[in-house]
């Protein structure tokens, strides 16, 4: 035999060591499973705890059966609540953090706020502050002016709620209808 072919031959006789030792990919996988589970276990506590610190918060207020002819009305997205002038204070009592679709209706009484899959509220008329445009709310931040920022009082707070709409040259009709509803401001904007 050649040593060309001897070799061929005793190569071919031998086999593979295992590539792979599957008692340690498993423990690494089942490892990283629970460190990510542990993870979201933390950020859920973390988002309970924000809600009792603010469970001094009252319950939101319904539509009223008469609210009214609609001045205004948008379709779009809600991105959260926070104390007035705090753009990264998020509310998350009663459901006021959960970003979701929203149907906005602008009445003489007030704002209907209706959610699918979340709590909608009402945020009656004499509650209502001011209306601005701005860029981010409760972490989110889009291009400058692409945020309507609603400030309305419940309770003994301020708060702010973001909006977008699905048609972003509505906004600033609602800035406008809002603010002419009560011409007083009372919060000086995003501290930032």
């Amino acid at each position: 035999m050649t040593p060309l072919i001897a070799i061929a031959a005793e190569a071919a006789d031998q086999k593979s060591a295992e590539v792979t030792d599957w008692a340690g990919r498993i423990g690494w996988v089942v490892g990283l499973l629970l460190f990510i589970a542990f993870v979201y276990w933390l950020m859920r506590q973390g988002w309970k705890w924000r809600g009792s610190l603010q469970s001094d918060l009252p319950e939101l207020p319904t539509a009223p059966r008469t609210a009214g002819a609609a001045r205004l009305t948008l379709s779009g997205r809600y991105h959260g609540s926070t104390t007035a002038g705090q753009w990264l204070d998020r509310i998350v009592a009663h459901g006021l953090g959960t970003r979701s679709r929203v149907e906005l209706t602008l009445t003489d009484a007030g704002l209907a706020v209706v959610r699918p899959g979340a709590n909608d509220f009402f945020v009656p008329a004499e509650a209502l502050r001011e209306a601005r445009l701005d860029k981010g709310i409760a972490g989110k931040v889009l291009a400058e002016g692409g945020l309507l920022i609603v400030t309305w009082a419940h309770g003994d707070k301020l708060l702010d709620s973001g909006f977008r709409s699905d048609r972003a040259a509505e906004h600033t009709a609602w800035v406008e209808a809002i603010n002419s509803m009560n011409p007083v401001s009372t919060t000086e904007g995003i501290a930032r």
